[in-house]
């Protein structure tokens, strides 16, 4: 991670905590049935933010490691999180993660793997992983058309984010996934996933990204009257509707360079 990625999102904090969505729990019962993780094996959760993905495992009764460089974003899940017994989180990155060797039976990074290097990710997690251990990446992918509503918010965040288009060309594909797991790839797996909005829960979740434009930037005012208008043009008994597919990559740790 470089020290632009780790403070993204630290003035985005508040937004991402309520107004990002959540994983589909079929990723859990995915590793456990298809990809043999055990009922009760330790977790690491990669850059883990404001604990969203680490809750998903906490839910289905793993002990989980949240591992994460934001100070902000790491107290936000401490503080939603610490009550589960099974919950620990350290300062750390994907690249160092500060764990022992040989202590983790599954590594997960949801949402987060695009801002890792790749290889020296792939290195530290194959140290960080016991020798039959587990790595899955996962990530909601937004759908860009399909409905007034999903279209026409793709094209305001190219009309008013100075770097969506960057941010969004990081995000991994099958292929590429495919190479960076290398002989160790073992599955692939889709899941629908949705979010109701109402147009608070929608502005949040806009600001909630690193590339919507804060206020004071001259985009903001003009993007928020676009999403309003989008809002009221577009929402069914008063909600909007977020379309992902999760896309979820699993494997074993090869700790070649």
């Amino acid at each position: 991670m470089t020290s632009d990625s780790t403070q993204r999102f630290t003035d985005r904090v508040a937004d991402y905590v309520k107004y990002r969505p959540s994983y589909p729990r079929e990723v859990v019962t995915f590793l456990r049935t298809v990809c043999g993780i055990a009922e009760d094996a330790r977790v690491a959760d990669i850059g883990a933010g404001t604990g969203i993905s680490a809750q998903l495992f906490l839910n289905a009764g793993h002990a989980v490691v949240a591992v994460e460089p934001n100070q902000a974003m790491r107290a936000a899940a401490d503080g939603w999180l610490n009550d589960y017994s099974g919950y620990s989180s350290v300062h750390g990155t994907a690249e160092a993660t500060t764990l022992q060797s040989g202590s983790i039976d599954l590594v997960i990074a949801a949402q987060a793997f695009h801002w890792f290097d790749p290889t020296a990710a792939r290195r530290e997690f194959a140290r960080i992983l016991k020798p039959r251990g587990l790595i899955a990446l996962f990530w909601n992918s937004r759908s860009l058309d399909g409905t007034p509503f999903l279209a026409g918010y793709e094209a305001l965040l190219q009309r008013f984010s100075d770097d969506y288009q960057a941010v969004a060309e990081r995000y991994a594909d099958d292929e590429s996934m495919a190479a960076w797991f290398g002989e160790g790839h073992a599955h692939n797996a889709r899941f629908p996933n949705v979010q109701r909005l109402d147009f608070d829960g929608l502005r949040g979740r806009l600001m909630s990204s690193s590339y919507a434009p804060k206020a004071g930037h001259p985009n903001h005012e003009p993007m928020l009257a676009a999403l309003r208008a989008l809002f009221d043009r577009t929402a069914q008994d008063g909600t909007v509707e977020f379309v992902y597919e999760t896309r979820v990559y699993a494997g074993r740790a090869q700790d070649g360079s």
